[in-house]
């Protein structure tokens, strides 16, 4: 009986063929096929716009600090450098969030100010990181509770509003009696310590993709009641939030929401300049 030759070229492509056939496959669209069940999977969604985020500390001119720290200018030169410098938040990755924080006190009032840049990232192939990011912003919204205007629709600043906050209830902290003493002054609204009218928690307009502002009173210890306005916004994938508030050194006395809310929202306007650059 002869015995066959060995073909090495042969075998060396049975193995090529039946290594190939367990494998992915690549679609035409982008896709990739699966053939062992012959499943195709669906497009990656985009990934966000941004990959980086600025250093927060330094994302702030000095002259603007000057203005949002008053107490500050009071103190001597190298003191005021390390209040200005301000205080860098603790965070595992950069790429993904950073933060800054300043305090600065005088003989009339207390201010601090914080900044937290937060990048976010789905790791969902069907959602978009925009499309996460508008779900992390829409839960900041829904959990600041704005109020509901008395004719109903969305809080708005302006004459348009923007993407009403879904469920909000009719009051927020800010227009809670039990975070304010009764015997606090009475603010333009009637209501002790509440923003003025026109001036309260609302959805704002013209800032990043979606923003929203809050005013919150509440009473540190024994001591002055301390008034903190937090403006949020998104664009694209990154979320912003800035904080300033501002204590006086007497009981008697409130802060004022419409200094206050001004600053912030100058503030972010100026950090959500810098997305653009």
């Amino acid at each position: 009986m002869q015995r066959r030759g060995y073909v090495p070229g042969v075998v060396a492509l049975l193995v090529a063929t039946l290594v190939t056939g367990c494998s992915a496959e690549s679609a035409d669209d982008g896709s990739t096929t699966e053939a062992k069940t012959g499943e195709t999977a669906g497009p990656v969604a985009r990934p966000g716009k941004y990959r980086t985020l600025y250093e927060p500390c330094g994302a702030v001119e000095r002259a603007m600090l000057r203005d949002l720290l008053p107490g500050a200018a009071e103190l001597p030169e190298d003191q005021q450098e390390k209040v200005f410098r301000g205080t860098a938040a603790v965070t595992y990755d950069t790429d993904r969030r950073v933060g800054c924080s300043w305090k600065a006190d005088s003989p009339e009032a207390s201010h601090n100010l914080r900044i937290d840049v937060e990048r976010v990232v789905s790791y969902d192939q069907d959602v978009s990181d925009d499309q996460r990011a508008q779900e992390v912003y829409v839960k900041k919204q829904d959990s600041a509770d704005l109020p509901v205007p008395a004719g109903g629709g969305a809080p708005q600043d302006g004459p348009t509003g923007g993407t009403p906050s879904s469920g909000a209830p009719a009051t927020s902290t800010a227009h809670n009696p039990a975070t304010t003493s009764p015997s606090a002054t009475t603010s333009p609204s009637g209501d002790p310590g509440s923003a003025p009218e026109g001036l309260e928690p609302r959805v704002l307009e013209g800032l990043g993709d979606a923003a929203f502002l809050d005013d919150v009173l509440a009473r540190a210890g024994s001591t002055a009641q301390q008034r903190t306005v937090s403006v949020v916004f998104r664009t694209s994938n990154v979320i912003v939030t800035v904080q300033y508030g501002e204590q006086p050194a007497r009981v008697t006395e409130l802060p004022d929401s419409k200094e206050l809310q001004e600053k912030a929202q100058g503030l972010a306007r100026k950090l959500a300049e810098r997305f653009n650059d």
